[in-house]
């Protein structure tokens, strides 16, 4: 037919033939997220309304206005067995995050969230009163951001839990911040401590397989709050955005850290075609975040940087705009950008420079 459409044969690919199907093709772990997003990206045609100024390849998507704000938006998807365990993840905690994600796509944009929509996909396990729960947490997240929840859809679900939120948000033009303009020389700055929501995972992962093993010990985790709440609820920064702006502070480019230090300064280098220098020594790490890479025998370093889960903003300045906030308590320079982008190296105080590579998260 001449309008591309084709008739099924009803034969699964997956199913007819598998060893000399699969054989030829590619699979998704091998490309990653980015390199199916990038596949995707290529079978996506070029923009056909004007008002359309940023689509793939950012935090949030870019919309036009005639005013002098943008219009941003940006969707997260958790599903159960694979972003979130719920013997651990009590489900207030789970509403909460599933909207703080999308928020600091917001943030990360150098933006300020305006509403929400939520589609949840759940099975019959699950009661009335669960969705309860899960809905407060919502709620909460509403009340913490000044968020409205405007709408969604819920579904059925043959096996667990799914949660997608999509958030619209507003960003002043002359504000607006990209991954791709960072400049040589810019200083490399990151917000809040690093490698506590990975901690913390590993803290809950360690105490469910000593419940399975035996039901009747249960977890004592308060002198580890901290690591725990980094990960089952963790707060996007808007309250950074607000600070650059009192400070009359524009970041050149800015991503949130949601897959780890490593993967988000090699996301700003590639796409601002730049090179990067880190100092081991300046990447900011909590206190009970020490003491549980030594119980855990990881390096500190290493779970700042491949961790993921922060949830904190990594952006870049210019030098002049350093002076401005070299002293605040919640923003830290650990680094600069350079010319070359074949370098993108961590530096030791011994002069040592090795090159970084993104270790984290692998969501194939």
């Amino acid at each position: 037919m001449g309008n591309g459409f084709f008739m099924p044969n009803f034969v699964s690919i997956l199913s007819a033939h598998p060893k000399e199907l699969l054989s030829n093709m590619t699979t998704i772990d091998s490309l990653g997220e980015f390199g199916l997003i990038n596949k995707i990206s290529q079978l996506v045609p070029p923009p056909r309304h004007q008002d359309t100024v940023r689509g793939i390849g950012d935090d949030a998507a870019v919309i036009g206005t005639d005013g002098d704000e943008y219009l941003l938006m940006s969707s997260d998807m958790l599903l159960e067995g694979v972003h979130f365990d719920l013997m651990y993840m009590p489900l207030q905690h789970l509403g909460f995050k599933a909207v703080a994600v999308n928020i600091s796509d917001m943030a990360a944009m150098n933006g300020l969230p305006s509403q929400l929509t939520v589609n949840i996909g759940i099975s019959s396990r699950f009661t009335v009163e669960a969705v309860e729960e899960l809905y407060k947490g919502i709620a909460a997240a509403c009340e913490a951001y000044n968020v409205d929840l405007v709408g969604g859809d819920t579904t059925a679900s043959r096996s667990g839990l799914t949660i997608s939120v999509t958030v619209l948000g507003k960003v002043p033009k002359e504000r607006i911040a990209y991954r791709n303009t960072a400049q040589p020389n810019d200083v490399i700055c990151v917000t809040g401590d690093l490698g506590a929501a990975y901690l913390g995972l590993q803290l809950l992962e360690r105490e469910k397989q000593v419940y399975l093993s035996d039901p009747t010990m249960q977890p004592n985790l308060d002198e580890k709050a901290y690591l725990v709440q980094r990960q089952l609820r963790p707060d996007a920064r808007t309250d950074i955005v607000h600070e650059l702006r009192d400070l009359d502070i524009k970041p050149t480019a800015m991503i949130d850290i949601s897959d780890g230090l490593a993967s988000e300064i090699l996301h700003l280098c590639t796409q601002s075609q730049t090179g990067a220098v880190i100092f081991d020594d300046t990447i900011p790490i909590d206190d009970q975040s020490y003491l549980a890479a030594d119980e855990f025998k990881i390096s500190p370093v290493t779970a700042a940087l491949n961790g993921g889960e922060d949830y904190e903003l990594l952006f870049t300045i210019r030098p002049q705009e350093f002076e401005k906030l070299k002293n605040h308590a919640r923003i830290t320079a650990i680094g600069y950008m350079t010319a070359d982008p074949s370098q993108v190296v961590l530096a030791t105080r011994a002069g040592q420079h090795t090159p970084i590579k993104a270790q984290g998260w692998k969501h194939f």
